[in-house]
């Protein structure tokens, strides 16, 4: 097995590509090693440096402390990566780590969701991130910003520049997009 790596546009992110399904229940950011069980996130992040993982359905993002360099980790991350699929495991991920429980929702934010899965999200998931939608109340957006893009420097613009644009494009009663 041959694990890849992406650079981003955030330089502390990295994006591991292990040729392998990685999550079959959507995307997850993990900071923390007591949020899961999980033992390859819970190997990932008991190495020095790692901030944060984030699993998406075809990759893992791995986003780095400032004062770490990637050759310092890069390779450990590689070797633990090629382990847990070695081992015969097919996924990182099965079923859902966390329980998102599904509100009712307007038919507005029904849209708001649409696009930013449609247009929004496979763009982002090409930089290693998510993009998930959190409320709308008075005009204003309020998403939240995973993998990658979170603490990226060109995250600002990308919300404000690309996210807000085109949200306000096809829904006039969006006026401005948040991160959380």
């Amino acid at each position: 097995m041959f694990v890849q790596t992406e650079i981003t546009p955030n330089p502390n992110s990295l994006k591991f590509l292990p040729g392998k399904t990685v999550s079959n229940s959507g995307s997850f950011e993990i900071t923390k090693k007591d949020e899961t069980n999980n033992e390859l996130i819970r190997n990932l992040l008991s190495v020095n440096g790692v901030e944060g993982i984030f699993l998406s359905k075809d990759f893992i993002s791995i986003n780095k402390y400032d004062d770490t360099s990637w050759e310092e980790i890069k390779h450990i991350v590689i070797s633990l990566i090629n382990d847990f699929y070695s081992s015969g495991k097919e996924c990182v991920i099965e079923n859902s780590l966390v329980d998102e429980s599904k509100k009712d929702l307007l038919e507005i934010e029904k849209k708001i969701i649409k696009i930013l899965d449609q247009k929004i999200r496979p763009a982002v998931a090409k930089d290693g991130g998510d993009i998930k939608f959190k409320d709308f109340k008075d005009g204003i957006v309020e998403v939240q910003l995973q993998g990658s893009c979170s603490g990226c420097p060109s995250s600002t613009m990308t919300l404000k520049q690309g996210v807000q644009n085109l949200l306000c494009h096809y829904i006039p009663e969006v006026k401005e997009v948040r991160a959380v």
